[in-house]
């Protein structure tokens, strides 16, 4: 019986990081098709910050997941630089949700 459910604990597992890698590739898509990844790297500055310093700055904040969305539905300037980012109202609110979920995580890969 033990090994039945120590099986079924591991199969659950590996289900849910398969998932979670799949979610964040299509999130990694998601950006590209977008025109973020021309701005923005995972690691380090481009134009505008990287994802992880992103992640970093709002890491533990409330809220901080609708004000981004904002953010990058409306554009803003300031918080990083004098250069501005450009709004992007044509993205929906299920794929903002889904791009700067993906972002407060770091940008993770896999």
């Amino acid at each position: 019986m033990k090994k039945i459910v120590f099986f079924l604990l591991s199969l659950t597992l590996w289900m849910a990081q398969s998932s979670f890698a799949q979610s964040n590739q299509a999130a990694a898509a998601l950006a590209n098709q977008s025109g973020c990844m021309a701005c923005h790297k995972a690691d380090g500055k481009l134009v505008g910050p990287g994802y992880q310093e992103v992640a970093e700055k709002y890491k533990d904040q409330p809220g901080a997941l609708e004000m981004l969305m904002q953010k990058v539905k409306k554009g803003g300037a300031g918080t990083w630089g004098r250069i501005p980012m450009p709004a992007h109202p044509q993205l929906s609110d299920e794929s903002l949700n889904i791009l700067v979920t993906w972002v407060l995580k770091g940008a993770p890969a896999q």
